[in-house]
Order: C-alpha cells, then sequence, then structure tokens
C-alpha cells in the first residue's frame, strides 16, 4: 500500500489558510502575518510536505537558490562569512548553493557553468579578478552578481567589501613605526588573485613612503596554508646572509605556519623575528605569542551580500555599498625591529 503525498492543499486546509497564503508562507515568509506563517509551518510539520522545487521552478521561473562560489573552504574566515551569507538568505526566503575553485582559476568557469545548469536566480563571488569566461557566462545567462571581498582594481557598482590596499598599507605602517626596514613579503600567487596584488602594492607604497628598499628577493609566493607559511620560514630565513626582521603574510594561515616553524626551530617572535598575518580568524588569537594582523568583516560581508543580490534579483533599488572598515588588530607578534644583527 503506498501512501499519498501531501500537496499544497493539504498544507492551506490542516491550516486554514487560503491555498494562495499557504504558498506565500512557504515562499515569502516575511510577507505574513505571524500567525498564518506559525499555522502553516505546523501544518507542513505534521503533514510531511516537501514543495517539488523543480514544478515550483518551471513555475515562477525563479529558483529561489543563490550560488556562492569562494576560492577555497579551508580558511576559516570564509566560513564565517558563509554562515551569515546563508542564514541572511534563508531570512529572505532563498536558498544557498556553495562551491570553490581552490585557488585554480580556470576551474572557476567550470564551476559556474554546472551552477548555471541547475538554476539560480542570483550569484556572489569572491574577489574583482575573474576571467572573461565567467563574465559572459554571467551575461549571457542574465544572472545578478555581487562581487565581494574586496574594492580594489574594479569600477563595478555592486560590490561588498573593502580596499585591501588600503589595510595592506595601514598594516605595513605600523610595522614600519616598530623600526622594521628588513621587511619580506609571504604571499600566495598574484596571477588570477586582485588581493594578493592590492595587500603586496599597499605594503611597497608604505616602504617607498619612509625611504625603505624591497629587495625582490624577499618576496615569496606560497599556498594559503599552514604549510605554505612553513614554507615561507625556509626561504627566507635560511638562505638570507641578513634574515628579514619581520615576515609580512598575505593571510592568518600562512602566518600561523610562520609561529609554527619559529617554534620549532628557536627562533624567538618577536625579538628575532616579527610575524603579521591578514583575516583576524580566531585560531591567530590563540599562537603563542598572539598574532597581528588585519580584521576582515567578513561576517559583515556575507550579511550584506546577501541583502545586495537579494535586492538585484528581486529587482529593487540598491545604491553602491559603502567601503566596510578593515582595522589593524596589533597584538604580540609584531615587536620592535632586531638590534643586533
Amino acid at each position: 500500500m503506498t501512501s499519498r503525498r501531501a500537496t499544497l492543499s493539504d498544507v492551506a486546509r490542516l491550516a486554514g489558510v487560503s491555498l494562495g497564503s499557504a504558498s506565500r508562507a512557504l515562499s515569502v515568509p516575511e510577507q505574513v502575518k505571524p500567525a498564518t506563517l506559525e499555522s502553516v509551518q505546523r501544518a507542513v510539520e505534521q503533514l510531511g510536505y516537501v514543495r517539488n522545487g523543480a514544478a515550483q521552478a518551471l513555475a515562477s521561473r525563479r529558483t529561489r537558490m543563490v550560488a556562492a562560489i569562494y576560492p577555497t573552504l579551508n580558511n576559516p574566515v570564509y566560513a564565517d562569512s558563509i554562515q551569515y551569507l546563508q542564514q541572511t538568505l534563508w531570512d529572505h526566503g532563498y536558498r544557498l548553493m556553495i562551491a570553490s575553485h581552490e585557488y585554480k582559476h580556470v576551474r572557476e568557469s567550470e564551476v559556474l557553468r554546472g551552477i548555471v545548469e541547475r538554476g539560480v536566480d542570483g550569484l556572489v563571488l569572491v574577489g574583482t579578478d575573474h576571467g572573461d569566461d565567467v563574465f559572459d557566462l554571467v551575461r549571457q545567462y542574465d544572472i545578478p552578481y555581487v562581487l565581494t571581498w574586496s574594492l580594489d582594481e574594479t569600477r563595478y557598482a555592486h560590490c561588498v567589501g573593502f580596499s585591501n590596499y588600503d589595510a595592506a598599507y595601514r598594516l605595513a605602517r605600523r610595522v614600519i613605526a616598530r623600526g622594521h626596514r628588513h621587511i619580506a613579503l609571504c604571499t600566495g600567487v598574484a596571477d588570477g588573485n586582485e588581493r594578493v596584488r592590492a595587500r603586496a602594492e599597499g605594503t611597497l607604497a608604505a616602504m617607498q613612503e619612509a625611504g625603505i628598499a624591497f629587495h625582490p628577493e624577499w618576496r615569496v609566493e606560497v599556498p594559503f596554508s599552514f604549510e605554505g607559511g612553513r614554507e615561507a620560514l625556509r626561504r627566507l630565513w635560511d638562505a638570507r646572509e641578513t634574515p628579514p626582521g619581520v615576515i609580512i603574510c598575505g593571510t592568518d594561515l600562512q602566518a600561523v605556519g610562520v609561529l609554527d616553524a619559529c617554534r620549532s626551530r628557536g627562533i624567538a617572535v618577536p625579538h628575532q623575528l616579527s610575524v603579521t598575518g591578514f583575516d583576524d580568524i580566531e585560531l591567530g588569537q590563540l599562537t603563542t605569542p598572539p598574532l597581528t594582523t588585519v580584521h576582515v568583516p567578513a561576517i559583515d560581508i556575507g550579511v550584506r551580500a546577501a541583502r545586495h543580490v537579494v535586492a538585484l534579483i528581486e529587482g529593487k533599488a540598491v545604491g553602491a555599498e559603502l567601503a566596510l572598515e578593515a582595522p589593524v588588530i596589533e597584538r604580540e607578534s609584531l615587536g620592535n625591529a632586531p638590534q643586533a644583527r
């Protein structure tokens, strides 16, 4: 014996509301009265009703789905942003689809194509540097999209983020104020990543302003990971007659890797070497010593990106976002420049 699947009409009948009210309660809950919403939700639970998403999408030409493509899912700073992006989309009646390309930018269009084939109403991308094939695909299917995490190297109106150049410049000024002149950079791969380029350019601008020469061999490109940071220390510390007094890392993950390598090799931080990061993940507060870094407003980015993309999807008027603050958080991993070299 097979049991009949519950329908939306069954839900409306049990909740004591019209079919239209039941539909609105499930599609746009913020537009119905709390009592109606409660009655419909109770009926849904009692009947075990599940909406036919495919039929709904065909009827309305809407999936009520937003996709977000991240460079990686391994960095906790992205996890924080995803959580609030998803929660805010839920509050507006949308669901979130997440994908990543793991910093392999040639894969981004492939990932996006798979998302488009499944159908989405809007798109959230990290950064402003994307291949022409990505932007062509978005325009071809007329998908509203928001760029996040960066205001660098773009004039696109729908960006939610901060100036990586300005944040890195402020951090470098703080480093220089501690007397450092032997400054090394641990970055990721700059190709296809405007955040890497902007942070390096902001650092170099502060050094040039202070009359500090930068040696190209004191910049290494390594993965955004703990092991990337360990590798950076090996390359910057072992092969130099005069080692750097500070390593400015592009992410906290790299910086924690540098700190770990210093601990295992007996390099005193910050007395022999200072270390800074970028992101302000919770782990950076738990290291020994705690990590000086830039606070990335990941939660605000998630919330604002969700609101902005929903406004674009629904054709509402939306102005340009204001640049978010990304302050320097100074902790004990940054000290004065070593006196004896």
